[in-house]
């Protein structure tokens, strides 16, 4: 059993930087492949970035070169520091474990062993 907790959200100019943390609970963190997700009011909850349990990073197009997402086994942490915010980044941010480390897998949210609450970013422009 893994517990997620996410932080780190909060309301921001565009332009601005956030990093989110994802601390987890749990036995065998490391073992376990990580994602970044995102969910705006009336859509589907999208993938925004996962990291392997080796350490290999995958983001979607519309965040490659302004989000990075990064682990810290030794504390169960997952962040996404995330820079140059545009307003349409605006949504609540959750993060998901999985053993599977397959990205496709991590494409499907209904997927996700196990899931934080979310935090919420706003950007104002």
């Amino acid at each position: 059993q893994v517990q997620l907790v996410e932080s780190g959200g909060g309301p921001v100019q565009a332009g601005d930087s956030l990093r989110l943390s994802c601390a987890a609970s749990g036995r065998a963190f490391s073992s376990y492949a990580m994602g970044w997700y995102r969910q705006a009011p009336g859509n589907q909850r999208e993938l925004v970035a996962r990291i392997s349990s080796g350490g290999s990073p995958y983001y979607i197009d519309s965040v490659k070169g302004r989000f990075t997402i990064s682990r810290d086994n030794a504390k169960n942490t997952v962040y996404l520091q995330m820079n140059s915010l545009k307003p349409e980044d605006t949504t609540l941010y959750y993060c998901a474990a999985s053993r599977i480390d397959d990205i496709d897998w991590f494409k499907s949210p209904s997927n996700m062993a196990y899931w934080g609450t979310g935090t919420l970013v706003t950007v104002s422009s």
